[in-house]
């Protein structure tokens, strides 16, 4: 196993190099550039226009833009300077990929330790009235979009007036509470945008996880532990579960690699100061070292998140072992 990590990390390396490259050539096809619109600004003169372009190296050819970017990376560790924010690439990024994290991963809470249980509930009773219910609440779930459902529960809270946060991170005396309560109100804001983040995932994995475990329940090997006396309980957890799971943990490894793009929107509607929306702000203005330092991480996610899903895949099923 050790072997086989080591291996996935190396190639990392080739995988990061391919993404940084179409990335970057891709970004300058689009027409205009980050300062298309200070060129209409009669303010503003050409000279100065040009000494912006020298300053962020824009004036050289592409490719070169592309190696001095890439040295700097491999002999500096530095990203780039940001265009839109005039500031360090990493410290954007780094200022901002907390707060992402943290929502992330508490969706992702969320949606596994709610939807697993109803999905092995809703199998184990397929055809009931709980089981219909259930999945109607699970389509609705997966059709609701994120921003709609967003701007519903912020409604709700400035409606009813309940006392949650609407939009920040943290409260304006966040540096003045003791640690447990800047745990609190970190939790408070996390509240509204976790559960829009996490309801279309917690909708989706439910849905998968009963029709799994109804393609395992209707297998030899069930039927043949059932035959042996084995209570229905041993049956369906240590032997169907561990099997109908496999798939899905599949999938955590691409909701992993997906924390970026997911939480982009969710983000912008709940107010909530994460990196998403800051990629999609360096995006619509062509910022292209915040947006190419935004991708390395999402690619990053990406291979560490299946990583991740296969380490977890041999340590759920014995029969699979890596070399």
């Amino acid at each position: 196993m050790q072997a086989y990590i080591l291996r996935r990390m190396l190639v990392m390396v080739p995988m990061l190099l391919g993404i940084s490259v179409v990335s970057f050539f891709v970004m300058q096809l689009a027409p205009g550039g980050p300062f298309t619109e200070l060129q209409f600004n009669p303010e503003i003169s050409s000279a100065t226009l040009q000494q912006l372009r020298e300053h962020y190296g824009l004036h050289l050819p592409v490719w070169q833009q592309y190696l001095v970017w890439l040295k700097r990376i491999v002999t500096e560790g530095d990203l780039g300077r940001s265009i839109q924010f005039h500031a360090p690439v990493s410290h954007i990024i780094w200022g901002r990929a907390f707060n992402t994290v943290l929502l992330s991963v508490s969706s992702m809470i969320l949606a596994w330790g709610v939807a697993l249980p109803i999905g092995i509930h809703a199998a184990r009773h397929q055809h009931s009235w709980s089981d219909r219910l259930l999945t109607g609440l699970s389509f609705v779930g997966v059709s609701i979009p994120n921003f709609f459902l967003g701007l519903c529960l912020l409604y709700l809270v400035v409606t009813w007036q309940l006392p949650l946060p609407v939009g920040g991170a943290t409260s304006v005396n966040y540096e003045e509470l003791s640690l447990w309560g800047k745990v609190v109100d970190r939790a408070r804001h996390l509240v509204i945008p976790t559960l829009v983040l996490g309801t279309s995932s917690m909708a989706g994995l439910s849905r998968f996880m009963r029709g799994n475990l109804l393609e395992q329940l209707n297998q030899d090997y069930v039927t043949t532990a059932r035959a042996k006396g084995l209570p229905e309980r041993v049956v369906v957890y240590r032997h169907a579960v561990r099997n109908a799971i496999n798939p899905l943990i599949t999938l955590f490894g691409f909701e992993l690699g997906g924390i970026l793009g997911g939480a982009a929107l969710t983000e912008i509607v709940t107010g909530y100061p994460g990196l998403g929306s800051v990629m999609l702000q360096a995006v619509r203005a062509m910022d292209y070292y915040l947006v190419m330092g935004s991708l390395l991480i999402g690619g990053v996610l990406l291979i560490v998140g299946n990583l991740i899903a296969d380490i977890l895949l041999a340590w759920a099923d014995p029969r699979i072992r890596y070399e």
